[in-house]
């Protein structure tokens, strides 16, 4: 019997049955059949390859809130996946679900994310035909994009985990997980970042959410992860009373720092920036670089394009409009 079977039958036996199992045959089905590893199961094959790929190396340099932050302790893209991670492993393993489903899905979910954050994403949305989300485009990373346009050829579990992570209910709980785990990072490293970069003060936060979930980060977190795990594994979510101060203090977040000028003065200019990038290359698509030059033949051009922007971290994609846009001086 190899690892991968004992660790198999290990699942079975402790995996709640509300859990999807490294055995599933819908959630395990890959879009080509491989050979099964002797040592990991199939989740832990997928995490593996997530943590492995190229776009899940260019989140480090990718904008989680605040644009190219000056400072080590802001978050990036990067951290923010991993505290996602962190968290939706410490519900799924106090609901006996599957840990290393919840880990893949965590860990892939914004591999798709443009470059300066939503302030991208909208901007690719608004001059792509084809429109653009950055969930729908972690898919489309997954599937077609990394190796060299092969894909990860990741479990069918994982690939829905990771579009249903922002506005749809997965088809596992393990997907279901990592939604709410989602937010309950964002949220709070948020406040902290915002705290640290002087837009937010700590009494600023509604009193009323304070008292229900924690004046700190960790006790918030612990309270939300709690109420998770105490909530029951059938309806993946918040008991109601915290699932209102969880709500409220999401709003506050949108009021205060999402839509503070103090937080996105420069966005305009990054939005400027995507669409200079985006004409040029539909206008040029000879500079495209081989591997888009191949999709836009299999597709269109605005496709091309799309993923090459949206895969560009944030100083690359900076780099490029200065070496495009910017006159350099005559040596």
């Amino acid at each position: 019997m190899t690892v991968r079977e004992q660790l198999e039958i290990t699942e079975v036996g402790i995996l709640s049955s509300f859990a999807c199992t490294s055995v599933d045959p819908v959630g395990t089905k890959r879009d080509r059949i491989e050979e099964k590893c002797p040592f990991r199961t199939e989740f832990q094959r997928d995490r593996d390859r997530i943590l492995h790929c190229n776009s899940f190396r260019r989140l480090k340099r990718k904008t989680q809130v605040f644009l190219s932050p000056v400072g080590d302790h802001y978050r990036t893209r990067l951290t923010h996946t991993l505290e996602v991670a962190q968290i939706a492993r410490t519900i799924a393993r106090g609901m006996r679900l599957n840990e290393d489903l919840t880990e893949a899905i965590a860990l892939g979910h914004d591999l798709g994310h443009s470059p300066f954050g939503h302030c991208g994403e909208r901007t690719l949305n608004e001059i792509c035909p084809h429109g653009f989300r950055h969930y729908e485009q972690s898919v489309r990373v997954v599937e077609h994009l990394e190796k060299n346009g092969k894909g990860l050829n990741l479990t069918y579990a994982v690939r829905n985990g990771i579009e249903c992570h922002t506005n749809k209910t997965a088809a596992t709980k393990e997907g279901c997980i990592v939604r709410l785990a989602d937010t309950i990072a964002y949220i709070n490293h948020d406040i902290e970042d915002s705290i640290r970069a002087g837009i937010l003060h700590q009494n600023d936060l509604p009193r009323d959410c304070v008292i229900v979930l924690g004046n700190t980060k960790t006790k918030r977190i612990t309270t939300l992860i709690a109420s998770v795990i105490e909530h029951g594994v059938y309806d993946i979510d918040f008991a109601p009373k915290i699932r209102k101060a969880h709500d409220d203090l999401k709003r506050f977040m949108f009021e205060r720092v999402y839509t503070n000028p103090a937080a996105k003065h420069e966005e305009s200019k990054a939005e400027l920036l995507v669409r200079k990038l985006y004409s040029y290359f539909i206008e040029h698509p000879e500079k495209l670089p081989d591997e888009y030059k191949r999709i836009m033949k299999a597709t269109d051009p605005d496709r091309a394009v799309c993923d090459y922007i949206s895969g560009m971290s944030d100083g690359y994609a900076v780099d490029l409009y200065t070496d495009l846009f910017v006159p350099k001086f005559w040596k």
